[in-house]
């Protein structure tokens, strides 16, 4: 069974997402938070596998709830997906950087929100839909100036081409037909790669390949 804990602070939407999760055979889900700090003590309690989790709620917002989540090595199990009723969000990169695992917005046609959730609960790519690679790229249009120093050094050569084509929307069977090796060793080179440089998952590890300059965003 898939974990799911539902933050929001408008009942009528954490009503919603649950009546269309609790129709899964494979789908649980084991608490509602009405703010980040609600979010944050039931993470903690039940230990989702998932943490749907709206970006602009009392008290504590869902960027500081999962700062805290990602933070916290007993919840390294949580992934958390943000939620938000715009598609080009403000605060959705600074989300990233706080360790989401990817995002959605609130009007995401149902099979794809679960689809969704069932990717983030494996910890999977949840960077490919074409809406999150706009998104990176509206936000990195204009990144601050390449860190250096920041550490991709220590990647492989294959390790480094695996996060570039990672960064661009590409799933691990893109990656694989790209690099003419399996999937599972295109995984292998990504868990390694977010090992190296102290990742949280692939968005984490996406967000670095933009602001390290190893990649650029495309432009429309």
């Amino acid at each position: 069974m898939i974990r799911v804990l539902l933050a929001d602070d408008q009942p009528l939407i954490r009503s919603g997402f649950r009546a269309l999760l609790d129709l899964e055979d494979d789908i649980e889900v084991v608490g509602e938070a009405a703010d980040g700090h609600e979010a944050l003590a039931l993470a903690r309690e039940r230990l989702p596998d998932v943490a749907l989790v709206d970006i602009r709620m009392p008290r504590m917002d869902g960027i500081e709830a999962t700062r805290r989540i990602a933070a916290d090595p007993a919840l390294s199990g949580v992934h958390v997906v943000m939620l938000s009723n715009y598609g080009m969000d403000e605060y959705v990169l600074d989300a990233l950087r706080a360790g989401a695992a990817g995002f959605l917005v609130k009007d995401v046609l149902p099979e794809d929100f679960l689809h969704a959730v069932r990717v983030a609960a494996r910890g999977d790519a949840l960077l490919a839909p074409a809406l999150t690679r706009r998104l990176i790229d509206r936000y990195v249009a204009e990144p601050p100036a390449a860190r250096t120093g920041s550490g991709l050094e220590v990647l492989t050569g294959r390790e480094r081409e695996t996060v570039a084509l990672a960064a661009h929307g590409l799933s691990n069977d893109e990656i694989a037909d790209r690099l003419v090796i399996s999937p599972a060793t295109a995984k292998t080179h990504l868990n390694r790669a977010m090992a190296k440089l102290g990742a949280r998952d692939r968005a984490q590890l996406v967000v670095l390949a933009y602001e390290s300059g190893l990649v650029a965003p495309r432009r429309s």
